[in-house]
Parts: structure tokens; C-alpha cells; sequence
């Protein structure tokens, strides 16, 4: 019998990528008259880029953070939190006592070849707007 490996490959975003997504997401965000905190995490969910835009939300920074942190580690966009928890109310409540889970658009995750490779994250405008401008960042790197 043969010994398990140790170890795996994990792919995750380049900084490059990550970087020219918060970019893209920026642009969209001034193009529809809003102002953002984006950010994009690894596929642990660790920070890889973040961008502010001048007079954004400063609350929004950390739930920026964490919609990517969700994204990434739940592999759906945080819009579908609503469906996903549906009528169990205990759930709900539950999962709302979790630090840095967020349960409203503005979240998704980022997809390479069907692996999920980081998440990235949105605030400041309403969720849908946040949804827009996180997946103007992930067609900017050609993942959306």
C-alpha cells in the first residue's frame, strides 16, 4: 500500500489579476455615479488587492473584505445567501452571529477553468450595484 500524499496544487488569483479587477470594478462604479471599497482575496480567503475610492463608506471597507471572504469560501455569489437559507429562520439567525459571513449581494467568486480562485467584494452602493461592479472586475480578467 502506498503512502497518501502530503500536499496538494492550489491555484489561486495573481496579484496582477487581482489588482486589475479592483481597477475595473472602480471604473464601473464611477461610471454608474457611485463611490466603492472593492476587494479581492485569495481562495483561502486571504487580502490580495484593495482599492477606496475617494469618500466611499469608511464601514464599508471591512464588509468589502468580508464579501470577497464569503465569496471565496462558499464558491456562490452572497446574493444567493437569500435562496440558499430559504425559511430556517434558526439558520439565519445563526449564520448572522458569524463573524465576517455576509449575506447580501455585492460578493462573488472567482472561477478559473471550473476552480475557484479567490472571491472578490463590493460596498457602498445597494447590493445590486455592488453585484455590477464586482462582475465588471471579473470580466476585466476575463472570468465573468
Amino acid at each position: 500500500m502506498g503512502q497518501a500524499a502530503s500536499s496538494t496544487v492550489m491555484h489561486v488569483i495573481t496579484s496582477e489579476a487581482a489588482a486589475a479587477a479592483t481597477q475595473a470594478a472602480v471604473a464601473h462604479a464611477e461610471a454608474l455615479g457611485i463611490r466603492i471599497n472593492v476587494a479581492v482575496t485569495d481562495a483561502s480567503g486571504v487580502l490580495m488587492a484593495f482599492l477606496r475610492m475617494p469618500g466611499a463608506f469608511l464601514h464599508s471597507i471591512d464588509i468589502a473584505i468580508d464579501k470577497a471572504y464569503t465569496a471565496a469560501s462558499f464558491g456562490f455569489p452572497t446574493s444567493q445567501w437569500g435562496s440558499v437559507l430559504g425559511q430556517d429562520e434558526l439558520l439565519r439567525i445563526g449564520l448572522n452571529q458569524r463573524a465576517r459571513l455576509v449575506l447580501f449581494g455585492g460578493g462573488l467568486p472567482v472561477v478559473e477553468n471550473g476552480q475557484r480562485i479567490g472571491g472578490i467584494g463590493v460596498s457602498g452602493g445597494s447590493a445590486e450595484q455592488d453585484e455590477l461592479c464586482a462582475l465588471a472586475g471579473l470580466r476585466a480578467i476575463g472570468l465573468a
